[in-house]
């Protein structure tokens, strides 16, 4: 079942589950994360980086092609837009959400920028995150936490103006590999949680630690990107038995979407499909 990112989103967070949005990037991963979706009775928001397919378009119709065939909610969308050609490419291939990540900019030019987007896909049913604050990488993540947080008494203000239907927060993730212990800023989270009444979005779900994404859930965060995590369980999976090399994509999903569906029951929403 197609839909888009807010359609699962809006139910997650009156339900009190999170959603784990993998990170996807060809056929395979595709279908591994469907098929962990089925298997568990969970809804789940594909995600797809530009940067991390050789065709956005092909893989965006792929996607589409069997979300629209799934027995579950299933969502497509484009994350870390960095452009308006990539979010216009993106609905135009079948993505259902966009992420306009204007992050590094400041506040104003943010706001204008993801206004814009907004306007364009609600008008064509497409439903859009973005950020506020700005979530680092775990390679610099000692210089990057506390820089990128986000300010509370801008969030407010930040969903008014934009018309976003998710926010993605800085609290202490970084995106990949973390080369320090992460730190999450749970009453930031709270005070955010309180400021505004859309769903709440992590990035940086890998290595993050189990305890602080269940607290985060607890905190009011419904969305959550994992990514290096799946794909590190791949490549292990893959050292288990290298003697039949055509199961080799066989070995790399199986990888993939048995670790997906560890955070699917780790965040609650196993049998949440039904509340759909």
């Amino acid at each position: 079942m197609l839909v888009n990112a807010k359609d699962i989103l809006v139910v997650a967070k009156k339900n009190k589950f999170g959603v784990v949005a993998p990170n996807i990037n060809n056929e395979c991963t595709c279908r591994a994360a469907i098929q962990a979706a089925e298997e568990l009775q969970a809804p789940v928001i594909l995600d797809i980086c530009d940067w991390a397919t050789t065709d956005m378009v092909m893989l965006g119709r792929i996607a589409e092609y069997m979300a629209v065939r799934a027995k579950v909610p299933v969502a497509i969308q484009l994350d870390h837009g960095a452009t308006f050609e990539d979010a216009i490419l993106a609905i135009k291939s079948g993505f259902t959400s966009i992420m306009v990540d204007r992050s590094s900019l400041p506040f104003d030019d943010n706001v204008a920028q993801v206004s814009e987007l907004v306007r364009i896909a609600h008008s064509v049913g497409v439903s859009v995150e973005s950020e506020l604050g700005h979530v680092g990488m775990g390679d610099s993540y000692a210089a990057d936490r506390d820089a990128g947080l986000t300010k509370v008494d801008e969030a407010q203000d930040y969903v008014a103006k934009t018309g976003c239907d998710s926010l993605a927060v800085a609290i202490g993730t970084a995106h990949g590999i973390y080369t320090g212990t992460p730190h999450l800023d749970f009453e930031r989270l709270a005070e955010l949680n309180a400021a505004v009444d859309i769903p709440l979005v992590l990035h940086g779900g890998s290595g993050s630690g189990d305890d602080n994404l269940v607290k985060a859930i607890a905190g009011g965060i419904t969305k959550i990107n994992i990514a290096s995590d799946l794909f590190v369980a791949a490549a292990e999976n893959l050292k288990v038995d290298t003697r039949n090399q055509y199961m080799i994509y066989d070995k790399l999903s199986d990888g993939y979407k048995a670790k997906l569906k560890y955070y699917m029951e780790l965040f609650g929403e196993k049998g949440a499909a039904l509340k759909y």
